[in-house]
């Protein structure tokens, strides 16, 4: 008996709680960061560097995991599995000695909870083709609420403990997790292929080299290079800046993402009717309004509004990028994401270090850079056909 193909509800609230467990230690960080810095004595270029080796080095677990998940029959195992590489890799980083230490365990910690995404949504995507966007959109909710409720809880917790107190406290969600998919992993379905074969990789290469594979590339990462600029200056920026406590950080950080995390489903069903390309353009175009805004606000109202705006949309929209990238290749769902996750928390992840470098100089500059970057995304996008190469899916993804 498979779990998906038994009960596709079950999958769904799983799946996305899965998806919260893993991600709550690696989205406590971005609010931990501060206290890091303060306890090192690291700048905010090092800081934005931690958070780029971060989840760079997390990254390199992507297409593995992509590849386990399309040819390795138990995979309700191999999610199991992530829960414990989780809770042990982050629990050990609390104890690292210094930046250097820290940086690589942190990666080494994010590797565990990296490989679950591509194995996890392939399993989803496959379950319910024609409803991409949508699921994704849902199994990416648990994501945004892990990171909406991590640094929520971090930033209370901040007025009690240490930094490494707190980070070993933030692997209690992947720990329980971990127990509950040692029962249910056996449920969950087994792979439909068996095998690389030649034909799969000229097929694979095929699709991202070719230009319109290459041009949606350069969109996923322009535009998470623009997502991570925000996401790791933010808490320095309301605090440096603003004077903001921690709490209050942890506050305003959280309602950042609230949002967000509910557009999901919601921009990703839309653009699986009316087409990928218009949801996109239109939704970074107003986070482009948003993000150049921040530098000039100073009352709270106004700077709040401006965040929440800008956090919501580009959280909205990603589901709605990671569907587009599926239609594209049109098979190998898990290497597929595992592909898309690479180059978002890889490549992109080259948008933390910028935004460091220019707060560095002066932390407003961060939001600058993230709107140059998705300016750039919405040009490239405006360019691309988003046209699926999927058989049988309905061609509503170009103008």
């Amino acid at each position: 008996m498979e779990l998906a193909s038994l009960n596709p509800k079950i999958t769904l609230f799983a799946f996305p709680l899965g998806h919260l467990a893993n991600d709550w230690a690696p989205s406590a960080i971005w609010l931990l960061a501060p206290a890091i810095a303060f306890s090192m004595g690291l700048s905010p270029g090092e800081v934005g560097l931690l958070i780029a080796i971060h989840s760079i080095g997390a990254s390199l677990a992507y297409i593995p995991a992509g590849l386990l998940g399309d040819h390795f029959r138990n995979r309700g195992l191999l999610l199991a599995a992530t829960f414990w590489w989780v809770a042990i890799g982050y629990f050990v980083a609390a104890s690292a000695p210094g930046f250097w230490t820290l940086a690589v365990l942190l990666a080494v910690g994010g590797m565990g909870d990296a490989a679950w995404h591509p194995i996890a949504t392939g399993v989803m995507v496959q379950q319910m083709p024609n409803r991409r966007a949508q699921v994704l959109g849902i199994h990416a909710m648990g994501g945004t609420l892990a990171e909406v409720g991590a640094p929520l809880c971090v930033g209370f917790l901040l007025a009690s403990f240490d930094w490494r107190t707190v980070l070993e406290l933030s692997v209690i969600p992947a720990v329980l997790m971990g127990l509950v998919f040692l029962r249910i992993a056996r449920y969950v379905s087994p792979s439909r292929q068996h095998g690389l074969s030649m034909g799969d990789i000229h097929h694979f290469l095929h699709v991202w080299l070719r230009p319109a594979g290459l041009w949606i590339i350069a969109i996923v990462t322009t535009y998470n290079m623009s997502w991570m600029a925000i996401m790791s200056m933010t808490p320095l920026f309301l605090q440096g800046a603003h004077g903001y406590s921690p709490a209050q950080t942890g506050i305003v950080f959280a309602a950042m993402l609230l949002i967000g995390s509910f557009a999901q489903p919601l921009l990703g069903r839309l653009s699986d009717v009316v087409g990928r390309k218009r949801v996109i353009v239109g939704t970074i175009a107003g986070a482009i309004v948003c993000s150049a805004s921040i530098p000039f606000l100073d009352q709270p109202v106004g700077l709040i509004s401006a965040l929440i705006a800008v956090a919501g949309l580009l959280v909205g929209v990603r589901a709605v990028i990671l569907a587009a990238m599926v239609e594209m290749a049109g098979r190998r769902e898990s290497t597929t994401l595992g592909l898309a996750f690479t180059i978002m928390d890889g490549i992109g992840a080259l948008g933390a270090v910028f935004a460091g470098l220019a707060s560095s100089m002066d932390l407003r500059y961060a939001f600058l850079v993230a709107a140059a970057l998705a300016a750039a995304t919405v040009i490239m996008a405006t360019r691309h056909a988003f046209t699926p190469t999927i058989v049988g899916v309905q061609a509503v993804n170009s103008d």
